[in-house]
């Protein structure tokens, strides 16, 4: 009987048995990105046991064991986010698309776009690494939805872009905040292949945790980390041939020697050269005394080269995880002739390494370690002294000035132009200069998981110490230099020659400083709650930080407090909504005025996850969001603007022999009553994902920035007599659209990826305590920030008759061929009374955008981005180019062509002078000109080695590429690059050639 009961029971537990097996089973599935590649190192898990839990491997496979159904969540290394439900044995490719993907609030904080609240944009490892780039922010030229990324001209060191968000928004500071991995840092010293990704904040919502630096927006960057069960080893090199365009073009001497004659003839002087002197300049028959130098194409050289070199580790197991990367960078510029120097050479070079590990360690089931290191050394050495001025003596100096060395073999030089004038010269004698950076970066992250005393509940804690010290060594001399002047001449031919020497030949001389320092110190602290129950997700955290940023110099350094509680709320996967309230200190206001608050709002509603969306289908996503905030900052306009400032000065006859003693003045009266600068945010969003591969996102805002810190004068009466207070009385508004496409898509072999931005950003000055002006139109109130103002030309003054019938303009005597401008009040004359606000911004254009594309077919492929500006103006006053002859600098080819004379009365420009012309050199229409243009910053043709041969080679991926970097610009310029209009070294365009390859 018991063995009966025996096998009643065995069945059982088998039929049992059975039946569990047949609800449970593998799902295994593939994780890709965006652009179908496959993500290694992501955790998935099961929402109901987390514990249950799985990585990609390297193709992104994975297998978990699933009971009947349930919700896989994702989470991949770069804080990517999302959750599928699956069944039991099924398999499943899941993407984590855009609305996937993570931007960071602040605090560690991280969210998915398509919970996002705020007006954030991203931009990804790949986009970021298209450019061959020194510095992230060279990287970023139309790269990111909403940024301004303007490119700077000069030497490598010294080239970083000029960032913006949402256009300029203020009198006062309009800078950015740039944050690496949640930390205020120099972006200059983070390169393109440490990044993971880069997010601009643009709204209230998005930067509301940031205090009283994130007012004008945030460039937060992410670097790389390491992953989870995997092992990678990527390798790459870069190699660019660089060379200079739009160099100006300087007359020859024969044309420069006629061109003074003429100046000179119009002030109403002798000629400074003879008919002897023309001829033999013109003739080249004695070129130490008449030489004939093309200073340009003898101080540069046609290409100079750049390389790049890096390697970086990145994986991990289930505890620890780790991204290390060794990068290397170089470049020789284009000095001509830079090793004629035994021992030394006076090429302007560059080089820095970097060196970064990020940590993520499991200490336990409960505990983890983020650890964050980088050091970077840098030098570049340049010849001679940067007070030498290179590129503005190559401006300066006329080819018909004196010789390279003389007869005699001296340099060349001459009493007219005085010492260290010639650029050669400044080339290969004067030694070198070199600089040092040394520069170390370190944070720590401890997270604790607190569920032990309430279910979601975690603390972490993270300190962050910076140093960057910059030093400076001279190794330079001084040089003899003379010339040979012809004293008469006998039968057209030089008979007599004096000689003029200065200076004296000098040994290498050594000096060496501290040049500066920075010393950056940072503590974070905060307590998060998270609990997702039925239809209700919540976050929750309270936050403290606190800053001490110590600059070079006196009056540098900052104390600055932050303490913020943030919530985020969802319902239903639909209604999301963010409440911010912040509190910031700074040491840098006023007592009892130093703490301000902060609250922001904002909400999103995910149309897309209502029932009625669900049988829309060219709909895949779709989001309408808003905020408003208030956000507060300490910009100051001087410090201890709340005292009264004295100063020394004069003096007091005291005494029986009435002897002199230092006396003080009254500087500026103290501010009272003061507040702090602070801007409320509006902004509309909409997101859209449309087509399986379509992404649209648009946003409009509105920005009121108040108590904008103003001098008083403007509203005070000068019988006042002495230096008005600063006031927060300061108003500017501020608008915008900004809107982008992206589109990728894979058919086949055949990928193709099509994207563009624009961005409209426009403002007002609403009240900046202007004083009374004669006539409305003069005034900046009611005009744009930074509003240019000028005379608006008609034309040139074509002899004396015209003169005499004109209104009389008051700034110099004028005379024919000087500018002839409009009297727009009508009273007869021509003064500061007749400027009208004309032109744009010269610093940040009002439109901004760009428009790439890409193609790929069996790993071969082509992505091109081209990105350009609307309503941006050049002023034209470039020494020389545009300013020729004043000072005995010398003139340009395209002004000579273009100058007024009798037989040219409708010239471009105005009659030749050598005299500071106050008439023509006014602000005014002619110097005025359209800087809008469309470039092609990058355009590359790679190939990706296939996976057969890489299998056989042992390797994960191997990319061969050429990329062009700005060969194309489209302007009305042409003379140079209107982002750098003025004396500086011409930009650069490059060939690059280069190979990825991984392991």
């Amino acid at each position: 009987m018991r063995i009966q009961y025996r096998y009643i029971i065995l069945s059982l537990f088998v039929f049992l048995t059975m039946k569990g097996w047949s609800q449970t089973g593998d799902t295994t599935g593939k994780i890709i990105d965006r652009n179908g590649n496959p993500v290694s190192g992501a955790v998935v898990s099961i929402e109901s046991n987390p514990e249950n839990k799985v990585y990609t491997n390297t193709n992104g496979e994975f297998n978990i064991f699933v009971q009947d159904s349930a919700a896989l969540v994702v989470q991949t290394s770069n804080n990517g986010f999302k959750k599928v439900s699956v069944k039991n044995g099924e398999s499943i490719t899941i993407q984590m698309d855009f609305f996937s993907e993570a931007v960071e609030l602040g605090y560690g904080i991280h969210q998915t776009i398509g919970e996002s609240t705020g007006a954030v944009s991203l931009t990804t490892h790949e986009q970021v690494n298209q450019r061959s780039a020194f510095s992230v922010s060279n990287a970023l030229y139309g790269n990111a939805l909403g940024l301004t990324a303007m490119q700077n001209s000069g030497a490598v060191w010294d080239t970083g872009a000029t960032l913006s968000i949402r256009g300029l928004q203020t009198l006062s500071n309009n800078d950015i905040l740039v944050v690496v991995d949640g930390i205020e840092r120099d972006i200059q010293y983070v390169v393109p292949e440490e990044v993971e990704s880069v997010s601009v904040l643009r709204d209230a919502a998005a930067v509301a945790l940031y205090g009283y630096k994130g007012i004008n927006g945030v460039l937060s960057i992410t670097t790389l980390r390491g992953k989870y069960q995997t092992s990678e080893i990527n390798v790459s090199y870069d190699h660019a041939f660089n060379w200079q365009s739009r160099l100006p073009k300087f007359a020859d001497s024969y044309t420069y020697a006629s061109a003074v004659n003429e100046a000179l003839s119009n002030d109403g002087k002798s000629a400074r050269y003879s008919e002897n002197e023309l001829g033999a300049f013109k003739s080249g028959e004695y070129p130490n005394l008449y030489p004939n130098i093309d200073w340009m194409d003898e101080v540069f050289r046609e290409n100079g080269c750049s390389n790049m070199y890096n390697v970086n580790f990145r994986g991990g197991g289930k505890k620890v995880r780790y991204f290390t990367m060794l990068n290397l960078q170089g470049n020789q510029g284009f000095i001509d002739n830079s090793d004629v120097n035994d021992g030394y050479s006076t090429q302007m070079k560059y080089s820095k390494g970097n060196i970064r590990t990020n940590l993520d360690i499991d200490v336990s089931s409960t505990t983890t370690v983020q650890v964050n290191l980088m050091g970077v050394l840098n030098e570049f050495s340049r010849p001679g002294l940067g007070s030498d001025n290179l590129i503005s003596k190559l401006y300066t100096t006329p080819s018909a000035a004196f010789p390279i060395k003389t007869s005699d073999g001296i340099w060349g030089g001459s009493e007219t132009w005085g010492s260290n004038m010639n650029p050669v010269a400044l080339t290969q004698a004067r030694g070198y200069s070199k600089g040092h950076t040394r520069s170390l970066y370190a944070d720590v992250r401890l997270t604790q998981d607190l569920n032990s005393i309430t279910e979601g509940l975690s603390a972490s804690l993270r300190a962050g110490y910076d140093n960057v010290a910059a030093y400076w060594e001279g190794h330079t001399k001084n040089y003899a230099y003379a010339s040979e002047n012809v004293v008469s001449w006998v039968d057209g031919k030089p008979s007599d020659v004096s000689i003029y020497s200065a200076g004296a030949d000098s040994g290498i001389e050594f000096g060496s400083k501290l040049d500066w320092q920075d010393r950056h110190s940072n503590l974070f602290a905060n307590v998060d709650y998270q609990k997702e129950s039925g239809k209700n997700k919540i976050f929750s955290s309270l936050m403290y930080s606190y800053e001490h940023h110590v600059k070079n110099s006196q009056n540098h350094t900052y104390y600055r407090q932050n303490v913020a509680g943030y919530i985020h709320y969802v319902y239903n996967n639909r209604y999301v909504a963010d409440l911010t309230l912040a509190t910031s200190g700074s040491n840098k206001l006023a007592p009892g005025e130093k703490w301000g608050f902060s609250p922001t709002v904002s909400a999103a509603w995910i149309i897309s996850n209502e029932n009625f969306m669900k049988n829309v289908k060219p709909v895949d996503f779709l989001k309408l969001r808003a905020s408003w905030g208030i956000i507060n900052t300490d910009y100051i306009p001087t410090e201890d603007y709340w005292e009264q400032s004295f100063g020394n000065g004069g003096s007091y006859p005291l005494g029986g022999s009435y002897s002199d003693y230092g006396g003080v003045w009254e500087g500026r009266l103290a501010s009272t009553n003061t507040s702090r600068e602070k801007a409320i945010k509006y902004n509309l969003g909409l997101d859209v994902g449309i087509l399986n591969g379509m992404v649209i996102t648009a946003d409009t805002y509105f920005e009121k920035r108040k108590d904008i810190w103003v001098s008083a004068g403007g509203a005070n009466s000068a019988v006042l007599g002495i230096s008005s207070p600063y006031t927060n009385a300061g108003i500017v508004d501020s608008w915008g659209l900004e809107t982008g496409v992206n589109y990728n898509k894979q058919l086949g072999d055949f990928k193709i990826s099509l994207g563009g931005k624009f961005t409209l950003a426009k403002n007002k000055v609403k009240e900046m305590l202007e004083e009374p002006k004669a006539y409305e139109y003069l005034r900046q109130t009611g005009k744009s920030v930074d509003q240019i103002f000028g005379l608006q030309a008609i034309g040139f003054f074509v002899d004396q008759a015209d003169i005499a019938n004109s209104p009389a303009q008051q700034f110099n005597e004028v005379k024919p061929g000087d500018i002839k401008f409009k009297d727009q009040n009508n009273d007869g004359v021509i003064n500061d009374y007749d400027n009208v606000a004309m032109g744009y911004n010269t610093n940040v254009p009002e439109i901004y955008y760009s428009f790439d594309l890409g193609f790929e077919w069996k790993g071969l492929g082509l992505s091109a981005t081209f990105q350009g500006v609307e309503r941006y103006t050049a002023i034209l006053n470039t020494q020389s180019v545009y300013r020729p002859l004043v000072d005995n600098s010398t003139i340009s080819e395209h002004y000579y062509n273009n100058r007024w004379t009798p037989e040219n009365p409708s010239a471009k420009y105005p009659r030749l002078t050598t005299e500071s012309n106050e008439n023509n050199f006014q602000t005014n229409s002619v110097w005025l000109a359209d800087a809008s243009f469309l470039k092609l910053r990058n355009c590359e043709i790679y190939y990706k080695l296939a996976e057969t041969y890489l299998s056989k080679l042992r390797l994960k991926s191997a990319k061969f590429y050429v990329r062009g970097i700005d060969l194309l610009c489209i302007d009305n310029i042409n003379l140079s690059d209107p982002e750098s209009v003025g004396v500086a070294y011409p930009m650069t365009r490059s060939i690059n050639v280069g190979l990825a390859i991984g392991f």
